[in-house]
This record gives C-alpha cells, sequence and structure tokens, in this order.
C-alpha cells in the first residue's frame, strides 16, 4: 500500500501544479487557448463540469457534489480491493495512478466548481474538439492498468 500512496501523491501534486501553472500562471483561463505544437499540442481551456468529455456535464451544486461522491466512492472500492488482495507491482502503480488522478479532479471540483482541463492534441488533419489534464491520463492509465495488472477481488467468505 505504500507503492500505491506514494504514486497517488505524487500524481496528485503533478496534477494540481500543472493546473495551477496553466490557470493560474499563464492566465488560460482568461486567455482560452495557447498553440504550444499546433496542431500536435495545445492549450485549450475547458471547465468540465460532468464526467469524460463533459458528458452529463450540469452547472448544479447538485451534480457536482454527486460527482465528487461517486469518484470518492470508487476510490474507497479501489482501496477495499486493494486491502483484500495485495496488488502486484503493476497492480499498485495502477491503483496510484487512478487513485492520484481521481483525487486531483475531487479537489478541482471543490476549489474551481468544475475539473480544469487544458490539453488538446490534433492530429493528421483531424481536429480534436476536447480538453483534457494529466489526472485524466492518469485515471483512464490507471483503470487500463487495473483491468490487465491486478488479481479480480477476493469476496469475504460467508
Amino acid at each position: 500500500m505504500r507503492r500505491v500512496s506514494l504514486i497517488a501523491a505524487g500524481i496528485f501534486a503533478a496534477d494540481q501544479a500543472s493546473k495551477w501553472f496553466v490557470v493560474q500562471h499563464l492566465n488560460l483561463a482568461n486567455l482560452g487557448s495557447i498553440d504550444v505544437f499546433p496542431p500536435f499540442l495545445n492549450l485549450r481551456m475547458a471547465w468540465n463540469t460532468g464526467i469524460n468529455f463533459g458528458l452529463f456535464g450540469a452547472d448544479s451544486v447538485a451534480v457536482r457534489y454527486a460527482l465528487i461522491a461517486l469518484a470518492l466512492g470508487i476510490c474507497a472500492g479501489v482501496l477495499v480491493w486493494l486491502h483484500r488482495t495485495p496488488p502486484t507491482p503493476l497492480g499498485a502503480v495502477s491503483a496510484g495512478l487512478l487513485l492520484g488522478g481521481a483525487v486531483g479532479n475531487v479537489a478541482d471540483r471543490i476549489l474551481y466548481g468544475a475539473v480544469a482541463d487544458f490539453l488538446n492534441m490534433s492530429c493528421c488533419g483531424i481536429t480534436n474538439p476536447f480538453s483534457f489534464n494529466i489526472a485524466d491520463i492518469c485515471i483512464f492509465a490507471g483503470a487500463l492498468g487495473l483491468a490487465f495488472f491486478a488479481e479480480p477481488p477476493k469476496l469475504p467468505k460467508t
């Protein structure tokens, strides 16, 4: 569990630092966009009030707190799973990625009222309209890693 905690803390710190840098220091919240290496990498500010790609987004306090509760509930479920079935090294890395990213997005919802998404990548004549952040990448990679590298949870014996 120590490896999981250290990775989760590192991901959370990197995610929050990147969001602070982009939103506050680069002032992307007011500028809206900065071309870094077009079209491959751009910074495009998007405040995501929903889940992935803004699905189920609503500018509602109830939805915001429901999404916070859902994310924390998933984190609790992963922690229970890890407690019952100690992870492999790759499973621990995957769990740390997922937990750190999820808590990073929860912090955004508490601090900003929405998740700060800012990375935008396009390629080969296809323009991507969506933005994402480091936490999103880690959540995706962590969930994929848990699917492939973790043992299924052991159910309590009855």
